[in-house]
């Protein structure tokens, strides 16, 4: 990452990994992203810690260190979905074999799904809800040393997806965003309504 971008919502400045992959409007305030053919983040767990054909560190990422301590970070996110795994992503990044995301996925069975993936050495990958449409909310928050994924589908009930730790480097987690095409030749993913809070989550699973 060589520029940093201001982004519309954020304390901070995020860098692009492909500057053609991202364009940021200010009204209205939107990132938009043209994920890569062939793109993900993903280190298949069935091939050990070496990677594979069925793993991939290639997807355009927007990420930026946030300030120190307690935040929740939130995008809505909508996906012109072509092809299975088609994704836009809530991204937090330590190294390429640390990192976690909060993904708004198109299934194999052609379902727009919230999924969760972390990755400690390799991914695991966890399914949470079916949304009924192109566009869902996503939260990413800071709670100490760990971070809990939330998703909503109008951007004031949250449901719990995930509280976890990423073990291993102790060096700053960037967060930002990612969008990708595993299987497919690309598709669009816009985040927009973008808001950070420097405040802790109260309570992980009451909605709030």
């Amino acid at each position: 990452m060589t520029t940093a971008w201001p982004v519309p919502g954020l304390p901070f400045s995020l860098s692009p990994s492909s500057d053609a992959a991202w364009k940021i409007s200010e009204t209205p305030a939107t990132v938009t992203a043209s994920a890569l053919p062939h793109s993900d983040i993903f280190i298949d767990p069935g091939a050990g810690t070496q990677l594979n054909a069925e793993s991939m560190l290639n997807a355009a990422t927007l990420l930026g260190i946030p300030p120190d301590g307690d935040f929740q970070f939130s995008a809505r996110v909508t996906v012109e979905f072509a092809s299975a795994y088609d994704a836009g992503v809530l991204l937090v990044w330590v190294d390429d074999r640390h990192w976690g995301k909060l993904c708004f996925e198109f299934s194999p069975a052609g379902e727009p799904m919230v999924v969760s993936v972390v990755t400690r050495g390799v991914s695991d990958d966890a399914n949470a809800f079916v949304v009924d449409g192109r566009t869902v909310w996503l939260r990413v928050s800071r709670v100490s040393h760990a971070f809990a994924y939330h998703a909503s589908l109008d951007g004031k009930a949250w449901r719990m997806v995930r509280f976890f730790s990423i073990d291993g480097p102790t060096g700053p987690a960037a967060i930002g965003f990612e969008a990708q095409s595993p299987t497919g030749d690309g598709c669009v993913v816009a985040f927009d309504d973008v808001r950070f809070r420097r405040e802790r989550l109260s309570d992980l699973r009451d909605g709030s």
